[in-house]
């Protein structure tokens, strides 16, 4: 079989438009306390606050509000008249997901059980988390479509999982090229991103939508780097960004030290924003685009 070396496409997309990285070459975000878990990540990216508390209903706020007082990502871009959809192949409720992105933004959301109830999925297909990102894109290119038609603007946000946990997940799209399924499946889960991309690009709203790609946190194979890439061990692994068709300059993207809690303002940068005043705080943001 070929050595693990492959050049990811999302390494080559990265090069080719605006990655923030802590050193000379690609590199990425740094994770602190309250980040490191996929929907404290998701909380993280989008409104800059660390996800500290247990997940859990007495964790809630009064009326069952999952972090009152955040303003977030979902939240300005709704007070702009966007639509908005998160779209997840798994239980969206689970680690409180779904409350937060419906309270924070209005979001409509699209998981698994969305999957069965439109009849694109059998009533008791459940593979890995849910259903397998190989269906993921073909749904969200429908529903992108459809919110594409409202001729208003949207913010589409989806969460691929095949290469979460350990191995990750083999569809009937991955090969065996490499000796480890981890790789074969990194391999897979990279072209069907590319393809992804390729695929937006060609759509009439490219030319006015920004593609944010980011890892939700450090991979949980926690030795598989550290085998292939000695240098990675030694420097630490960090977390992938990546921000196409903003339109801004690259310049100040290398030897940046920052954490995924940075991703929620340069997110707002990518998308042009004009934040006045000393800084962004909570409920005291005016957009100017």
């Amino acid at each position: 079989m070929m050595e693990e070396n492959f050049i990811p496409y999302l390494t080559e997309l990265a090069k080719e438009n605006i990655s923030f990285s802590d050193t000379e070459v690609l590199g990425g975000a740094h994770a602190v306390p309250g980040t490191t878990w996929t929907a404290a990540a998701m909380v993280t990216q989008t409104s800059g606050i660390p996800l500290t508390i247990p997940i859990s209903k007495s964790n809630f706020g009064q009326n069952n509000k999952f972090l009152p007082g955040a303003y977030s990502l979902g939240e300005i871009l709704e007070k702009e008249g966007y639509n908005q959809e998160l779209m997840v192949g798994s239980k969206a409720s689970y680690a409180k997901r779904k409350d937060y992105f419906v309270q924070h933004g209005g979001y409509e959301i699209f998981d698994y059980y969305t999957a069965k109830e439109e009849g694109l999925i059998p009533e008791n297909y459940y593979v890995w988390w849910g259903f397998e990102d190989q269906k993921l894109f073909e749904y969200a290119k429908l529903e992108i479509r459809e919110l594409y038609e409202k001729n208003e603007p949207f913010n589409f946000t989806m969460l691929t999982v095949d290469t979460h946990f350990t191995d990750g997940y083999k569809c009937e799209r991955c090969q065996d090229l490499y000796n480890t399924q981890y790789a074969n499946v990194i391999k897979c889960s990279d072209h069907q991103i590319y393809e992804f991309v390729e695929w937006i690009k060609q759509q009439p709203f490219y030319k006015d939508t920004v593609i944010v790609l980011a890892g939700d946190h450090l991979t949980m194979d926690h030795n598989y780097f550290n085998r292939i890439d000695p240098a990675i061990k030694e420097r630490g692994r960090r977390i992938y960004n990546c921000f196409i068709n903003t339109g801004m300059s690259d310049q100040y993207t290398t030897n940046r030290v920052f954490t995924t809690l940075d991703m929620f303002p340069t997110t707002l940068a990518s998308l042009n924003v004009k934040i006045e005043g000393k800084g962004l705080t909570t409920r005291e943001i005016t957009l100017t685009s």
